[in-house]
């Protein structure tokens, strides 16, 4: 049989909806400034699927910095991998800022968020190590995890009682081989909204001998009274061994960072292969990280903008009688009941009649009969945005429950 054949018969679990689904609800194209208000299909609707919490994008002194810097240094300085030729002291710089404000001693920037937690799980780890990580962690994480060949353990999503147990399996285990203990977490669950409750995990530390590492993507910016992160919220930012973040939340661009104790990031430096065999950050994103940083420190009432989004938002919706799930976050869930067909539907009716804009999540992410519509507020968000958008998920929640979609695929024009 010729390899490729079995793609014929079998697309994956996502991609058996590419001819109903590609160009509309798959690979959909926004077009335009990145804010609220987007084009799709030509029509103007009211955006609630872009990362974008502090609203940086297209914030005015981010869109100079990123233009003098393109303009000075082109994309392709510096050339080659950070360890070969790719090296340079605004690396370096951003490194330190960004290690400063996290409260760790050092960090190391990295191309990409998937790729960098990916790459961080693998060079820590040894045949001999044991790992523990909740239920829930995120993509990066599994398929990080997928590469290490020694034992893992999976506690239930939150489950601290569960984790314990788990903790005492790795110890006896860890004991054997003569290895140490990870455990991971993420801060801000990046699906449901809810924390990972990094106190009563830090909490243990008193109990087992672990190493925490905590994925702080949707925390970065967004949690703790600086934006520092989930950790900062919970008061045990000195708690987490590895803290890693992207830039693509609340940074609005491209590029992460893991941060921790100088030695661990000097042994990461030397030995994370996707760093190691990688072309170094284009200078202009450095840059433009910097700003996006100074801003992120300087301006606290980007993110106290963004939570008054999220506070009427979740509040509003919540009055209504939606289900929000555990969301603690901006991450604002809303949870519906239905299958496939009326979860296209309703998505439909949104995108179409009533211009507003979100991410759709169905089976195998969420259980079947159940619909998730993902909403991420932002800090260019207004009230009226948000009146508007609870009307409009009340009125088309009340068609849902009346049976008015049918259960078929729609006809997009």
């Amino acid at each position: 049989m010729d390899i490729f054949d079995k793609f014929k018969e079998n697309r994956g679990p996502l991609g058996q909806y590419q001819e109903v689904g590609h160009g509309y609800f798959l690979f959909p194209k926004l077009e335009g400034e990145i804010q609220p208000r987007m084009k799709f299909r030509g029509k103007e609707v009211l955006t609630w699927s872009l990362n974008n919490y502090l609203g940086l994008a297209n914030h005015p002194e981010v869109r100079k910095a990123d233009a003098e810097a393109a303009r000075e240094w082109g994309l392709g300085y510096p050339m080659g991998a950070r360890m070969m030729s790719g090296q340079t002291a605004k690396h370096e710089e951003l490194e330190q800022q960004l290690a400063d404000f996290v409260g760790k001693e050092a960090a190391y920037l990295l191309n990409y968020g998937y790729q960098g937690m990916t790459s961080i799980i693998d060079s820590l780890l040894s045949r001999n190590d044991v790992v523990v990580y909740d239920s829930d962690s995120h993509a990066c994480i599994l398929d990080g995890l997928r590469m290490h060949i020694g034992k893992r353990y999976v506690y239930p999503h939150n489950d601290i009682a569960n984790l314990e147990t788990q903790l005492e399996r790795a110890t006896k285990l860890a004991e054997k081989t003569c290895g140490g203990i990870m455990v991971i977490t993420e801060g801000v669950f990046g699906m449901a909204g809810d924390l990972g409750k990094l106190d009563k995990i830090a909490a243990l530390k008193k109990k087992f001998n672990f190493r925490l590492v905590v994925d702080d993507a949707h925390g970065f910016g967004t949690m703790g009274a600086t934006g520092a992160g989930t950790g900062e919220h919970f008061g045990v930012q000195d708690q987490i061994d590895i803290y890693f973040s992207t830039f693509a939340k609340s940074m609005a661009s491209i590029g992460a960072f893991v941060a921790g104790e100088r030695d661990v990031i000097d042994y990461l430096m030397y030995n994370m292969r996707s760093q190691v065999f990688a072309k170094s950050l284009p200078m202009p994103l450095v840059i433009g990280a910097m700003k996006r940083l100074e801003l992120l420190k300087s301006k606290p009432e980007l993110k106290a903008k963004l939570w008054e989004i999220v506070h009427a938002l979740q509040n509003g919706l919540r009055e209504k009688g939606f289900n929000l799930g555990r969301t603690e976050s901006p991450v604002t869930p809303v949870f519906l009941q239905g299958g496939i067909m009326e979860a296209t539907n309703v998505i439909t009716d949104l995108r179409e009649n009533y211009r507003v804009f979100c991410s759709m999540v169905i089976y195998p992410v969420v259980p079947k009969g159940v619909i998730m519509l993902r909403i991420i507020p932002t800090a260019v968000h207004s009230l009226e945005d948000v009146e508007y958008t609870i009307k409009a998920f009340s009125e088309v929640a009340a068609k849902l429950k009346a049976g008015a979609y049918p259960k078929e695929h729609p006809k997009v024009r």
